[in-house]
């Protein structure tokens, strides 16, 4: 293959499934059909092996902390990224493949050569979009929209390959007869470009603002649900428990109580899953006397809520990192709901199911152990968010949210373990949160004048599951000694809490390191581990440079 051919077929490649993927885009806004850059994406995600899919992760979040970007807030967003990005690369590849072959005049060259083309690549990306599409159409129409797409792309591949793939390469020394033959090329080509940016970016545009339409759709029927529901008066005015503490936190300290908007989220597809509550039910089946299917009404009806501020952390959080949030969780009592489905006495665990294709298996011992476990319908005293998991997830005291499920569909009483989904991809099978304690801030512009002396706060959290913290210290440099911060009375057992040392001002350049014991005593390992397989342990620090 002529390396000028290799050219034409990349850049054709950009100009063709750019467009492409705007129009997916559009269509997927516009009747809800499937966007295949997101289903191959997921896909693939979903059949990598477990350090593939870790390495990624891994490479993903450093990136976005060397440039200095919020991983809560930009990690959905570069995984989209990546996941268009990659279905550009692979139109590119295919398009060259149809320029090679157009220029050996495989099949006479003709555009029904392109067609087959888009048709052998277009068959796998319909039988992924049959298989874990969103759509709430047909699978089957998701399947003949994207064969068509692709059978039209490779069409218009084959066209333009036409066009710029002379009859018979020109070897003429005249430069009269070259020179029109590359200002016919690159005018042609300008065209194209300027014609097709300007269908993507219109695709991509009306896309997006369809899409901002469809999410407040949504968000109007979580307020119209809110209003259906009886403890939505206190929706917004929760109350924090610890509000007459006399300890303040330092200037800078991450807010006590994380807003349902900017509480961090985690996923393993592109997009959330949409459930209609209205629709919705809950299948309980399985080792039971008593099988039951449950509307979301049901839930919140039935059984006494339980309520409990909670810190939930990723189990993919740095030591320091934002992955992690606070807030206030209302729900039903798994026990509650287990006594009225009476489990047969050889029951183990529950078999939990979701909208995402995400499981995970919980041991009934658990369960009976821990009134606090939940089904969780509210956050915040308002339904959980729909990109939160609605209309139900469960929460575990003391593990991380890889344990967790989201857009819970179904639950099977079953009578031995199975391995949930990021076990079977070799992460911890239990994955207790660990205790951490986190420098937030060191306020040099919230000096504390005490008498000659000047204070300088020093302050963040620390957490350890459901177990409690009875003590956080802090180091200033090396040769420092351990001081005892001060600790805010917590918002309950089951979150963080908030600690402050106020150090003495030393001028220079200093590293401030903290350390927290749990409330038995355990002190935090202070061992060096990466988030995989059991999450992030060492103790956490920060530079800070003093100036009189």
């Amino acid at each position: 293959m002529k390396l000028r051919t290799l050219g034409f077929g990349a850049l054709t490649g950009v100009f063709l499934t750019a467009p492409l993927i705007a129009i997916l885009y559009l269509v997927d806004k516009w009747i809800d059909l499937s966007f295949p850059p997101f289903d191959t994406f997921d896909w693939v995600a979903r059949i990598l092996p477990g350090p593939v899919v870790t390495f990624g992760i891994d490479l993903m979040v450093d990136s976005l902390m060397l440039v200095g970007l919020s991983v809560k807030d930009f990690a959905k967003t570069a995984e989209q990224i990546m996941a268009v990005m990659i279905f550009l690369g692979a139109g590119v590849v295919a398009t060259i493949i149809i320029f090679a072959l157009m220029e050996r005049r495989i099949w006479g060259a003709r555009p029904q050569l392109g067609a087959l083309v888009g048709l052998i690549v277009g068959i796998p990306i319909a039988l992924i979009t049959f298989s874990i599409g969103q759509s709430s159409l047909d699978p089957t129409v998701n399947f003949a929209w994207v064969l068509i797409a692709s059978v039209a792309w490779g069409t218009a591949s084959a066209l333009v390959a036409q066009r710029l793939i002379p009859e018979r390469q020109v070897f003429v020394s005249e430069d009269g007869e070259r020179s029109v033959e590359v200002l016919g090329r690159r005018q042609f080509l300008v065209r194209m470009g300027v014609a097709t940016a300007t269908l993507t970016v219109a695709g991509a545009g009306i896309g997006r603002v369809m899409a901002g339409n469809e999410q407040r759709r949504l968000e109007a029927e979580l307020v119209a649900m809110k209003q259906r529901v009886a403890d939505s008066a206190a929706a917004g005015m929760i109350e924090l428990p610890n509000e007459d503490d006399p300890l303040k936190p330092a200037l800078g300290t991450r807010p006590e109580y994380t807003q349902v908007r900017d509480h961090y989220k985690i996923f393993i597809r592109s997009q959330p899953s949409i459930i209609d509550g209205d629709t919705y039910t809950l299948p309980i089946t399985g080792s039971v006397e008593n099988p039951m299917s449950f509307t979301i009404d049901d839930i919140r009806n039935r059984y006494d809520p339980k309520n409990e501020f909670v810190t939930l952390a990723c189990i993919s959080n740095r030591v320091g990192g934002d992955l992690i949030s606070t807030t206030y969780w209302t729900g039903a009592s798994l026990q509650d709901i287990l006594a009225d489905l009476k489990p047969l006495p050889s029951a183990t665990h529950l078999f939990i199911e979701s909208e995402d294709g995400f499981f995970e298996t919980v041991a009934l011992d658990l369960i009976a152990s821990d009134p606090r476990i939940m089904l969780a319908y509210n956050w915040d005293g308002r339904p959980i968010p729909f990109d939160h998991g609605f209309p139900l997830r469960i929460w575990i005291p003391d593990r991380y949210g890889m344990k967790q499920p989201k857009w819970i569909t179904s639950i099977e009483v079953i009578d031995q373990y199975k391995p949930g989904y990021w076990v079977e991809r070799d992460w911890d099978e239990v994955a207790r949160m660990h205790a951490t304690a986190v420098i937030d801030t060191v306020a040099i512009d919230a000096i504390i004048e005490d008498g000659d002396q000047k204070l300088i706060p020093v302050g963040g959290i620390a957490h350890a599951g459901v177990r409690g913290i009875s003590k956080v210290e802090v180091r200033v440099d090396e040769d420092g000694p351990w001081q005892e911060a001060q600790l805010r009375k917590p918002l309950s057992d089951a979150t963080w809490v908030i600690w402050r040392y106020d150090w003495p001002f030393e001028e220079g350049r200093h590293n401030f390191e903290v350390r927290t014991y749990e409330a038995d005593g355990t002190p935090q390992t202070e061992d060096v581990n990466p988030p995989r397989p059991s999450g992030a342990t060492g103790l956490h620090s920060k530079n800070a440079t003093i100036e009189a």
